[in-house]
């Protein structure tokens, strides 16, 4: 394998429009904190730590998600890659450890010329992981971009030239992490990209009871609350902010009526927090709430009407029944 990154072009991007990534997070955090209710945006969830606790949330027995998706791709993955082809290109949003990937790259065609793989993430520690996790594939080419998806999905389609059909992976139900309205708006940009005989597969995690998904959401060993934190521990750290968390605890709620999985930090009493580097203080009540996170839960029949309402095509829809989970093959005509 040839691992190219394009960290620094993002730096170096980022460079010449201004934009400093510090700042960018001082303005969300300070604009989130003064909404009602408080939020914090899930991504900045995602720093190294971050993203080492989400993989070790990925392996505990009460997430299901991973070991769902990871069945249907090793159950199916011949058929997935012939779909793309020896010479197709593969992007995958939101990298993770690279695992679902490999099972792909291990079930394509034989002889031709490799695919080549890009790996779009705004964490560098997941982009690091991927390419290790892949480098057994010696033939394959992969490209790191550290960037928004939207960003690095156009750059990975931009530089497809002499290669087959796209094959763009949004799996890990990542995309249940997007309010329905952004959803739409995200599978409507992807289909945008693409070009005929393109294809998208599409991993979501669909409604199970609830105490399932509660459980789900907060494990009896605490690293789900452990990752909902540590957003704190960044701020502390990369704004100057004076969190005590210790004095707030991990909170999950299933909204049946939205069809997700909410996750907040709650303060355990009033108190007031400086964040220093966004230039604000933050005043919490006793038992107020920081939303951090939502987790939509899908019917099958809901997935394939949005792929379709986005402008694609269904192929094929395969669903793991004992952790009811979906992937959803989409093409482009």
């Amino acid at each position: 394998m040839r691992a190219v990154t394009a960290r620094k072009e993002a730096e170096r991007a980022s460079a010449v429009v201004g934009i400093d990534p510090v700042s960018t997070l001082a303005r969300d955090v300070a604009e989130g904190l003064a909404e009602h209710p408080k939020r914090l945006p899930a991504e900045y969830h995602y720093d190294t730590l971050g993203s080492q606790l989400f993989e070790a949330i990925c392996e505990l027995p009460w997430y299901t998600i991973t070991r769902g998706e990871r069945a249907l791709l090793e159950r199916h993955a011949a058929a997935i890659m012939s779909e793309v082809g020896p010479a197709g290109t593969l992007v995958e949003l939101g990298s993770g450890s690279g695992a679902k990937l490999s099972v792909l790259l291990s079930a394509r065609p034989p002889g031709g010329r490799s695919p080549r793989v890009h790996l779009v993430d705004i964490s560098a520690a997941a982009l690091e992981l991927s390419a290790l996790t892949l480098s057994k594939h010696a033939a394959v080419t992969v490209v790191g971009h550290e960037s928004t998806y939207e960003v690095g999905l156009q750059r990975a389609l931009d530089q497809r030239d002499g290669y087959g059909a796209a094959l763009v992976l949004f799996l890990g139900s990542s995309l249940g992490n997007l309010n329905p309205e952004d959803a739409r708006r995200f599978l409507k940009d992807i289909r945008t990209r693409c070009r005929p005989g393109d294809r998208l597969l599409l991993g979501a995690d669909l409604v199970k009871p609830e105490p399932d998904l509660l459980l789900a959401y907060d494990d009896p060993l605490g690293v789900t609350a452990a990752f909902n934190k540590n957003v704190l521990a960044r701020l502390n750290r990369e704004l100057d902010a004076d969190f005590d968390l210790a004095q707030f605890d991990h909170r999950v709620v299933w909204n049946a009526d939205a069809s997700r999985v909410e996750s907040y930090l709650e303060s355990q009493v009033a108190q007031v927090v400086r964040l220093t580097g966004a230039g604000c203080c933050v005043h919490f009540a006793e038992g107020e709430r920081i939303w951090t996170e939502s987790s939509y839960k899908y019917e099958p029949e809901t997935l394939i009407e949005r792929g379709e309402l986005a402008g694609f095509v269904r192929q094929v829809q395969w669903i793991e029944t004992d952790t009811q989970f979906a992937l959803t093959l989409f093409h482009t005509e």
